[in-house]
């Protein structure tokens, strides 16, 4: 059986992950693809359990290294419960955030260290890294008077501060530039049909999909 593929959408908050992620896994399912919607944190019974200590509360309610350790609990169980056995059934997984917002947010924003990181990803993650993730930027101002715009029940993250902010952009820009083979970036200041557009053109030609 042919395994599946692994699509992750990142970038900062107010970008429109969310609802593009959903309208690319609905054109996913109308070309006959079995394709799993799931997101970070949480995305497993344990990991949603972890999501709701990570996402709400004060800024400073967690240190960045204790998020980490708790991002990366998360990822284990969404890992060993959900994806791997997807993958390997020959499903799709279509994932709202996975790694590389822990580089960026708990690393470039909030200051562990790299090799601190990769070296619980190595454990956690191993091989089973994203086929393709698409990187959605936008000026931070716009994205997080988006964001405030939103229900701010999980609004810890948001509520970290402009400079905070603009070192996920900064991160995620450096993501995309260094692993060119696995990111593509997405203007995600366009209109919903826009970014669309260049979502699916994107998944279409890094995966051999008919346009």
């Amino acid at each position: 059986m042919t395994r599946g593929r692994f699509i992750t959408f990142e970038g900062g908050e107010g970008a429109g992950k969310s609802t593009q992620a959903r309208l690319l896994v609905e054109r996913l399912q109308a070309l006959g693809i079995s394709v799993v919607l799931t997101r970070e944190p949480g995305g497993s019974e344990g990991a949603e359990a972890l999501r709701s200590l990570l996402v709400i509360g004060d800024a400073d309610r967690w240190t960045p290294t204790a998020e980490t350790l708790l991002m990366y609990a998360g990822r284990s169980d969404h890992l060993t419960r959900l994806i791997r056995p997807a993958l390997e059934a020959g499903t799709w997984i279509v994932c709202d955030r996975f790694s590389d917002s822990t580089r960026a947010y708990q690393g470039a924003g909030g200051g562990v260290s790299p090799a601190f990181i990769e070296a619980i990803e190595d454990e956690v993650v191993g091989s089973d890294k994203p086929d393709l993730t698409l990187v959605f930027d936008m000026p931070v101002e716009i994205g997080l008077e988006r964001a405030f715009g939103r229900d701010m029940f999980e609004a810890r993250f948001e509520s970290k501060g402009l400079a905070f902010h603009q070192r996920l952009r900064d991160a995620f820009l450096a993501i995309a530039r260094d692993e060119p083979g696995r990111c593509a970036l997405i203007d995600a200041s366009g209109t919903l049909d826009e970014v669309a557009a260049q979502v699916w053109s994107t998944v279409a030609e890094r995966l051999d999909l008919e346009p």
